[in-house]
């Protein structure tokens, strides 16, 4: 939980590009700039979340930059955070933030910046420290969590520029992050608004609004259920097997009005027996064995099987006697049957000839009216999802589907012509939107390295370049507004407010 490095290493090193300064700049240490106040330990025995007393901030409060902890207790003088503060978490990633929210108490583990003088301007310290926060936070060993002394940030080396280049930068850096937050903010509400959109493609699609059109062109036979009952009974002949007649969906549960062409049956009436898996024991599991068996972290929410998150197999022995009642087969349709979140469902390739799974996966295995593809998107829709939620019973927000509520999951079955349409037209629309959101994420990326690359051209002091030659710059006139300058500044103010004690090296040449 100790800093191994210095301060002066860390610049040398500057791993983050973020610890550059300008060769006409000087370098000092926090100390010798800002006072660090550190938190007082209020008595936890005294916080409330009621909103009796004074609003304190702890150190998870830092971030977010507001607080929901109260202090009913007696309250020491200095350790109060004003708004525009400037404060540092103490530990884990030794956050910053300039408080914006409503005077709160200094909790333990949080520190305040404290500028000693009007030589270092307020919005420069405060972009420049979290790039040396992050360096310290590289350079910081731990067990459990990393931890940040006051000490270790008195002595950090920071970028001395003259004033009015410190508030130049600090404008152009308002303007400049403020153009890239705006961006970054944008784009990321399109993943959001395409979920919405690939949510909106589902209900239409298992509605017949995706298809309206396309039934005007195409006349395709009425699904009966007779004929889906023929279906069932053939497969079951086929495959010797006692064909059960289960209960047939009732039309006054109907979720919402589909094509006349259209058919409403329970999950149980288009697919062959819907069981769960088994979890077997440790030691039957392996990377080494036979049979892939699915976890629910290979469960997407795509439809796709992602077997390349850790995967685990048993052997076949134990496939067939201890999991032989979940044996899954190509083609088969997995679902996550505890949540949240549930609505992960994923249709098994033909990469292996048989898998298995574990206890919190359904298995859905179509027979008749519908093809894997099309059963997928209904398992994957927003709203029968949320009415086959509306049959479970939520223990402290977690839902748990019963095998009883998977057989009675409502199904609404198009033509076997409609539903290759459907399910066409679903691909394609989503691949566009995966198209998208790839570019997005692409752009994104883009985003924050620019963040990184602005930041770390304001602190090598090409921000300011022309600044530095053109007339704005009062050193052009005087060289009383030198960084060389502004450092002798701070040594008077300082000798004059309090000696510097000797010994202690609080100044380094840039």
């Amino acid at each position: 939980m100790a800093f191994n490095s210095t301060p002066e290493a860390i610049v040398e090193e500057n791993s983050n590009g973020l610890l550059g300064a300008h060769t006409s700049w000087k370098r000092v240490n926090i100390s010798y700039v800002a006072n660090v106040k550190n938190g007082f330990a209020f008595k936890s025995s005294k916080f409330n979340s009621e909103g009796v007393g004074e609003r304190l901030i702890r150190i998870r409060d830092v971030l977010p930059g507001d607080t929901k902890t109260y202090y009913s207790g007696e309250i020491p003088e200095g350790y109060w955070v004003k708004k525009n503060d400037i404060i540092v978490g103490m530990d884990g990633d030794f956050n910053i933030k300039c408080w914006g929210s409503s005077p709160a108490l200094l909790n333990q583990r949080v520190c305040r910046f404290d500028l000693l003088f009007n030589e270092y301007d307020k919005r420069f310290f405060y972009r420049v420290l979290p790039g040396y926060l992050s360096a310290v936070n590289m350079n910081t060993s731990s067990t459990t969590v990393k931890h940040l002394s006051s000490r270790t940030l008195n002595d950090l080396l920071i970028p001395l520029p003259p004033l009015a280049e410190q508030k130049a930068i600090a404008e152009k850096l308002d303007t400049l992050l403020t153009q890239v937050e705006s961006t970054k903010a944008r784009l990321e509400r399109i993943p959001k608004i395409l979920k919405r959109f690939r949510q909106s493609v589902l209900a239409a699609a298992v509605s017949g609004k995706l298809t309206e059109e396309w039934r005007s062109f195409y006349q395709c036979e009425v699904v009966s259920e007779n004929k889906i009952k023929m279906e069932r009974e053939s497969y079951f002949n086929l495959h010797d097997k006692k064909c059960s007649d289960p209960p047939r969906f009732e039309e006054k549960e109907a979720p919402y009005d589909i094509p006349l062409t259209w058919g409403w049956f329970r999950a149980e009436e288009i697919c062959d027996l819907i069981t769960k898996g088994t979890t077997p024991k440790k030691e039957q599991m392996s990377e080494l064995e036979k049979i892939p068996f699915v976890k629910v972290y290979n469960l997407t929410f795509s439809g796709n099987l992602d077997f390349s998150i850790d995967p685990t197999f048993v052997s076949e022995e134990t496939h067939k006697t201890f999991l032989k009642r979940s044996k899954a087969y190509p083609g088969d349709v997995l679902m996550n049957i505890v949540g949240p979140p549930l609505g992960k469902v994923s249709i098994l390739p033909n990469t292996y000839p048989e898998w298995n799974l574990n206890q919190a996966i359904s298995i859905f295995r179509p027979v008749c009216g519908v093809t894997p593809g099309y059963l997928s998107l209904c398992l994957r829709d927003y709203l029968l999802l949320e009415e086959t939620k509306s049959k479970a019973k939520a223990t402290a927000g977690q839902f748990n589907l019963t095998l009883e509520i998977c057989r009675d999951y409502a199904i609404p079955v198009p033509p076997k012509q409609e539903q290759t349409e459907i399910v066409r037209r679903v691909d394609q629309l989503f691949a566009y939107a995966d198209t998208i959101e790839t570019q997005v994420n692409n752009a994104l990326e883009r985003v924050n390295n620019l963040t990184q690359s602005i930041l770390a051209k304001a602190f090598r002091g090409e921000l300011t370049e022309q600044w530095r030659q053109g007339k704005d710059n009062p050193n052009l006139i005087s060289g009383e507004n030198s960084a060389e300058a502004l450092l002798e500044k701070i040594k008077a103010e300082r000798a004059a407010a309090k000696p510097v004690k000797r010994g202690r090296k609080t100044v380094k040449q840039g």
